[in-house]
């Protein structure tokens, strides 16, 4: 269960609490991640777990290991999980994977997430993670998704940014506090380069596979028969240097590509995307 947070506790919750008026069950659109982690965390300190419930959206373009962290975050809380299939992958604008290839599937999942759900578990509203960086980033279509369904962002309309929601995280003790960022395996596929089940799944076992060797924060970027490595650039030397070198390689060959390339720019958050949005808002 929660530990009791030494920031300014009770201030934290009336802020939170502010940004859900007339709400008495909430479902919160979880995946594990720091945010929704918060979200839920917060969710219960205000209305109690056996108001609030943690959706998790199921594909392909989720990696098992992503899986089963989200479920062991929301045992900590204290909440069901409630796991909904989507098919964003049958989506053509999604399969297309354009700039706004997350608008799809923030749309899918929330459309998923519908009336008969919300009445089964008796839900007044359902929110999602999204936090003040997210909120003014360019590279977030999934926002507009969220406003098209309704969807309550607690976290973006009391202004916390990252830093603001990690230092809750950490202070209630969150397995997820020091999480790194895992966006969804087809954020790995150049834009314009079709998302497919195939490409989905070489990613997520070359990323199982430098796991293993005990990279943590790790990106593979699929660029047909080249797995682009994308690790922290701390970990740059020992990446390169035997016998990590072949172990690497031996993994990424083992996930159906034939070549691997470490990225010497080290981890890139939004690399696809950043820089399409960029010249379109230039």
């Amino acid at each position: 269960m929660l530990t009791a947070i030494d920031i300014d506790a009770d201030q934290t919750d009336r802020d939170f609490a502010t940004f859900l008026p007339g709400v008495r069950r909430l479902g919160v659109a979880f995946s594990g991640g720091v945010d929704s982690s918060v979200l839920l965390a917060l969710a219960v300190r205000a209305l109690g777990p056996e108001s609030v419930i943690a959706i998790l959206g199921v594909s392909p373009s989720l990696a098992s290991d992503e899986r089963r962290s989200a479920h062991d975050v929301a045992k900590y809380i204290g909440v069901e999980v409630v796991e909904v299939v989507t098919h964003e992958g049958d989506r053509p604008a999604y399969q297309a994977n354009g700039p706004d290839r997350c608008f799809h599937c923030k749309d899918e999942l929330f459309a998923t997430i519908d009336d008969q759900l919300l009445h089964e578990h008796r839900l007044d509203a359902v929110a999602y993670g999204e936090n003040a960086d997210d909120a003014k980033r360019p590279d977030r279509p999934g926002a507009r998704a969220a406003t098209n369904h309704r969807v309550l962002r607690p976290l973006a309309d009391a202004k916390w940014g990252k830093a603001k929601v990690r230092a809750i995280a950490r202070a209630l003790g969150l397995p997820s506090a020091n999480k790194a960022a895992a966006p969804c395996l087809a954020s790995r596929i150049p834009h314009f380069e079709p998302v497919t089940p195939r490409k989905l799944q070489q990613i997520e076992v070359a990323e199982r596979g430098l796991r293993a060797l005990g990279f943590r924060d790790l990106r593979v970027r699929h660029h047909g028969d080249i797995a682009r490595i994308e690790l922290p650039l701390d970990d740059l030397i020992r990446a390169v240097t035997d016998p990590m070198r072949d172990s690497i390689r031996s993994a990424v060959v083992m996930a159906g590509f034939r070549f691997a390339a470490v990225d010497l720019a080290g981890v890139q958050s939004g690399a696809f995307t950043l820089s399409l949005v960029r010249i379109n808002h230039g």
